[in-house]
C-alpha cells in the first residue's frame, strides 16, 4: 500500500477531512491532498507529524514491515 492510500484510510478511519488534517499540518488543503494521491513526498517532519496526529509509527505509515 503506498503512503497516500495509508494516510487516506487513517484520515477516513477517524471520520476526519483533509482540510481538518492540513489545518493540524499548518498546510493548505490541496497540499494534503496531494500527499494522499501520492503527487508529492512527505518529508521526514511532515512523516513525523503525521504518525503522531494518528497515533501509529512512522513505519506503520510507510508501511514497513519486521521480518
Amino acid at each position: 500500500m503506498k503512503i497516500g492510500e495509508k494516510l487516506r484510510l487513517l484520515r477516513k478511519e477517524e471520520g476526519l477531512t483533509q482540510q481538518e488534517v492540513a489545518d493540524y499540518l499548518e498546510c493548505s488543503r490541496q497540499a494534503y491532498t496531494r500527499y494522499e494521491n501520492d503527487q508529492r513526498e512527505v518529508d521526514l517532519e511532515t512523516l513525523c507529524k503525521l504518525a503522531d496526529f494518528f497515533d501509529v509509527s512512522v513505519d506503520f505509515i510507510l508501511g514497513r514491515k519486521k521480518f
